[in-house]
């Protein structure tokens, strides 16, 4: 029996009267495809919502299948890692001076955001760096060894350059290259990389593929118009809104398509494949389940797949976005079908290279494909690893 390499996820969801993903003109972002324009969500998007299900940390521990309920360590992608993480802890550990600390963290953050250059950038001017918790206590730890033992801030800066450019510590991944084996970049990079431009040794391929999911129409969208009531002026019978506003309002039926590197992945783990179990089994329960989260308050851009297809194999991935690249009616119906019919001439043309499993709200004719809940799905996607 061939090895499985890839998993390969297909969702259909739809989502009402929303604004789930905008550009920067504060529109729906789009992308043409065939001959229609179509709304689009961005994989960054989809990625950030399903690193984060929640807004807070303490109502992320909430949701059953968040990335944080699996027990590895985590990361985190910031300006401000130096002031929020490194700060905090040289003083909670009561070591050096105000001035040695501070010297220090500006040294940390010039070596990490801009090593070539001879001053920290402003925080605003530096590209979001995502460095793993055990990344952040081992530099703590190694950080606050210095600045107990440095004679003033100038010793402090020199001893943090050299501790950098010494052969064997001249970068993050070399400093962490006898500790490969825990995760120390955390799971978000395990799962979806990591790219460092100023330190291409600290690098993680991405285990995770995930592709823009798109309307399997034409783009549906109107321009909502709305007031603010000004209370007060209501109270004194005095006419006129507080505010006269418009946004753009989006329905539609998506395409999502996710492909899981089983290999990469279990490697990303350092060899843990139980663990890399319990990630597939929570990612396909957060495909299935986590919506964008953009303005909540006013659309509750909230819906769950209705249908979700999971493929297992060895063979190259393809995604079944051609099955849409005419336009079909915005009906799970319609679409499923669509989506079908186009399966069924791919395993025509190629054969059937691997397993299949779905779950569908409606009863959906998927060839070779067995329909079950999305519990026993996520299971199953789980066993894959081991097979």
């Amino acid at each position: 029996m061939t090895a499985v390499r890839f998993l390969q996820i297909h969702t259909l969801a739809s989502y009402p009267a929303t604004l789930l993903n905008r550009d920067d003109s504060g529109l729906a972002k789009r992308l043409p495809f065939g001959d229609a324009t179509r709304t689009r969500i961005s994989s960054q998007c989809l990625k950030r919502h399903w690193r984060k299900p929640a807004a807070r940390e303490q109502d992320i521990r909430l949701v059953p299948w968040a990335l944080q309920n699996i027990g590895a360590p985590m990361a985190v992608r910031s300006r401000e890692i130096p002031e929020r993480r490194i700060a905090p802890a040289l003083e909670k550990a009561g070591v050096g001076t105000a001035e040695t600390r501070a010297a220090a963290v500006e040294a940390m953050a010039r070596l990490l955001y801009t090593p070539k250059k001879p001053v920290a950038q402003a925080i605003p001017d530096r590209q979001a760096l995502l460095i793993g918790d055990r990344e952040i206590e081992y530099i703590n730890t190694r950080v606050a060894e210095i600045v107990s033992k440095a004679d003033g801030a100038a010793a402090v800066v020199a001893a943090v350059d050299a501790w950098f450019k010494k052969k064997e510590l001249n970068n993050l991944q070399a400093m962490l290259d006898d500790r490969r084996g825990a995760i120390e970049a955390g799971l978000e990079a395990v799962m979806f990389g990591r790219m460092v431009t100023s330190d291409p040794d600290a690098n993680t391929d991405a285990a995770i593929h995930v592709a823009h999911a798109f309307t399997v129409h034409a783009e549906a969208t109107e321009s909502d118009y709305f007031t603010v009531v000004d209370d007060l002026k209501q109270e004194a019978s005095e006419s006129g809104a507080g505010g006269l506003f418009d946004t753009e309002l989006t329905a539609g039926l998506f395409y999502g398509y996710v492909v899981v590197d089983l290999p990469v992945l279990i490697s990303n783990l350092g060899g843990d494949k139980a663990l890399a179990g319990k990630v597939v089994e929570h990612l396909v329960h957060l495909i299935a389940t986590v919506s964008p989260g953009a303005k909540k308050g006013s659309t509750a851009p909230y819906a769950y797949a209705e249908l979700m297809l999971i493929e297992a194999g060895a063979g190259q991935p393809r995604t079944f976005a051609n099955a849409f690249r005419k336009p079909c009616k915005a009906d799970m119906a319609n679409a499923s079908d669509t989506l079908g019919q186009y399966l069924g001439k791919v395993d025509a043309a190629y054969g059937l290279a691997g397993s299949r499993r779905h779950l569908s709200v409606d009863a959906a004719h998927l060839p070779q494909s067995e329909a079950i809940a999305l519990p026993a799905l996520a299971q199953w996607a789980a066993q894959q690893v081991g097979a």
